[in-house]
């Protein structure tokens, strides 16, 4: 039913990241996109906007369900009671969510899931760019807008792989499973395991299940390409007997430094921009995917010669001759200290000033932020901004000692007022001093713009 004729989709929570991307892509088909959200925000606006998709009013409306639906598409922002479910459940239409409509319209083709608590969309990104590169037929599922793809999703019927960005979180308010746990997978990349998603996983043995659930989703004589120096995936492999081939990554050898890194690999040298030894790691990984689908390792690393990186993953946005600005997606612990690493090893003689902002139900829980400890070390000025909408959420406030005692450090500048993170940043002396902001939010609405005039940079680097 997914492969040949124009269908009719309905989805509910169209605003959501890779939901509206699905529905862009299948609008993109000439399939009929209807949907709806109690909440939409840009990016998602836009795009949905300049496709003709964006629902006419925000809410709720059971009469957009209709028997002339071939299906409805559930996102996780719906509720079980969202009266649009109920009335496609009463009328007995088909319901998926978005993995497991992914994997009805990807039977026939190979499965290449990268899943890990890090690394996911820089490694899935990487394959993509190697894959167009040399002009390879795929499609794939990713958490972040690429530079050279329309959109985040893409599902020809004629592609003969899908590479999908493999999350751990829950599915939808219909099902509780992880969803990478849909994807049956034929090849899977495990980058690491660092607990996260507090919230629906309360301990970090269940966390760690999960990963171990989704291996034995593996098919017969598949393959599992792991993180060789992560000592929970290492313990995770041990443990299982598997019907699948283990194939082990670590970094190349590289050298970093201001002007970026240099991969040296069976006496020949290579030119990347990312840098650090996470993201050389995340690179080995995207390689060894590469392998399996016949590109060799010479061929690998002279398409990342090209590759720049994806949104908002360690993503320059300014940089001058003694200072830089970049911005990353971090918000999880080993992320923000995989982060903050890179810009140490990459620009050892200057200092950095780091502002992360907590928003997420993990990372404003008092039980999860000892995961925090020591993730801004190196940082010489942090500042920690508690974003209030998701404190009000929360219901109990976090005190700035909290925090300092979560981090280990007692100089941190905590703050919910946007404005003193400003002002901290305008009091600065920004000369021989780079700053990174990390955030999975919107930083209290502070622009990039705004942020590179206080550093006094303003033009992003070639």
């Amino acid at each position: 039913m997914f492969n040949k004729n124009r269908m009719k989709y309905h989805f509910i929570a169209i605003g959501g990241s890779v939901m509206h991307n699905l529905a862009l892509a299948l609008h993109q088909q000439g399939h009929t996109i209807t949907g709806s959200d109690d909440e939409i925000y840009d990016p998602a606006r836009t795009f949905l906007q300049q496709a003709g998709l964006l629902p006419a009013r925000e809410g709720w409306d059971p009469e957009r369900i209709h028997q002339e639906l071939d299906a409805v598409i559930v996102g996780m922002h719906a509720k079980a009671d969202n009266p649009e479910l109920l009335k496609a459940q009463a009328l007995g239409l088909p319901v998926y969510s978005f993995p497991a409509f992914i994997y009805a319209h990807s039977q026939s083709q190979q499965r290449i899931v990268i899943a890990g608590s890090h690394g996911k969309t820089t490694i899935t990104s990487m394959i993509m760019h190697v894959l167009r590169h040399y002009e390879h037929d795929f499609n794939y599922l990713v958490g972040a807008r690429l530079e050279g793809f329309d959109t985040m999703v893409r599902l020809s019927p004629t592609a003969p792989v899908i590479v999908l960005e493999g999350d751990e979180y829950l599915t939808s308010p219909l099902d509780r499973r992880p969803k990478f746990l849909h994807y049956q997978p034929h090849i899977v990349v495990l980058s690491g395991i660092a607990w996260d998603h507090i919230n629906a996983f309360p301990t970090y043995e269940g966390y760690k299940e999960q990963f171990a659930l989704l291996l034995r989703t593996i098919a017969k004589n598949g393959a599992l390409i792991y993180a060789a120096e992560d000592t929970e995936v290492q313990a995770l492999v041990r443990q299982e007997d598997p019907a699948y081939h283990c194939i082990p990554y670590r970094a190349p050898h590289y050298s970093s430094d201001a002007d970026g890194t240099t991969v040296q690999l069976e006496q020949r040298t290579y030119q990347l921009s990312v840098f650090g030894r996470h993201n050389l790691s995340n690179a080995a990984a995207a390689q060894q995917v590469c392998a399996q689908l016949g590109i060799t390792a010479e061929a690998f690393w002279r398409a990342m010669e090209h590759f720049k990186g994806a949104a908002k993953r360690l993503e320059p946005i300014a940089e001058g001759k003694d200072r830089a600005l970049f911005r990353d997606f971090a918000h999880a612990p080993s992320k923000v200290k995989a982060s903050v690493s890179a810009m140490l090893e990459r620009y050892p003689d200057r200092p950095l000033t780091a502002v992360l902002e907590l928003h997420t139900f993990s990372s404003l829980n008092p039980d999860f932020l000892p995961q925090y400890a020591h993730t801004l070390a190196g940082v010489e000025e942090g500042i920690i901004y508690l974003n209030p909408q998701a404190m009000a959420k929360k219901g109990r406030p976090i005190s700035a000692q909290e925090i300092h005692d979560a981090f280990q450090r007692t100089d941190l500048l905590v703050t919910q007022d946007i404005a003193e993170v400003v002002q901290a940043l305008q009091q600065q002396e920004w000369p021989h001093r780079n700053l990174i902001c990390m955030s999975s939010g919107n930083l209290g609405g502070l622009s990039m713009d705004e942020i590179g005039s206080f550093v006094g940079l303003t033009e992003k680097p070639t």
